[in-house]
């Protein structure tokens, strides 16, 4: 069983950064691919970005279109923490942030085994 707890989380106006990290424990968590989702109220849990579990030391990302060249996803094994950096943020990106994690890529979310709670990310514009 593996346990996610997101932080990072605020308020922040439009063209500003924030980063949002993700703290893992109970498993094996260099062999998960971690993603980020996020849910804006009235919408549905939308793909934010995925990246792979450890292959030798090679990772891989994919990013929704809407964060690409934005947002940045990374992890650090040593520390069973994955990020998610912001920068140029919208008031479109408001939504709570949800961390997953699951056995492979991918942009659905009924594919991921385990979840966190969420934190809150509202931009002001």
């Amino acid at each position: 069983q593996v346990q996610l707890v997101e932080s990072g989380g605020g308020l922040v106006q439009a063209g500003d950064s924030l980063r949002l990290s993700c703290a893992a424990s109970g498993g094996a968590f260099s062999g998960y691919t971690m993603a980020w989702f996020r849910q804006a109220p009235g919408k549905e849990r939308e793909f934010v970005a995925w990246i792979s579990g450890s292959n030798r030391n090679v990772y891989y990302a994919d990013y929704a279109d809407s964060v690409k060249g934005r947002f940045t996803i990374s992890r650090a094994n040593a520390v069973n923490t994955v990020y998610l950096q912001m920068n140029r943020l919208k008031s479109e990106d408001t939504a709570v942030y949800y961390c997953a994690a699951g056995l492979a890529p991918t942009t659905i979310a009924t594919s991921y085994d385990y979840w966190g709670q969420g934190t809150q990310v509202t931009v002001s514009s």
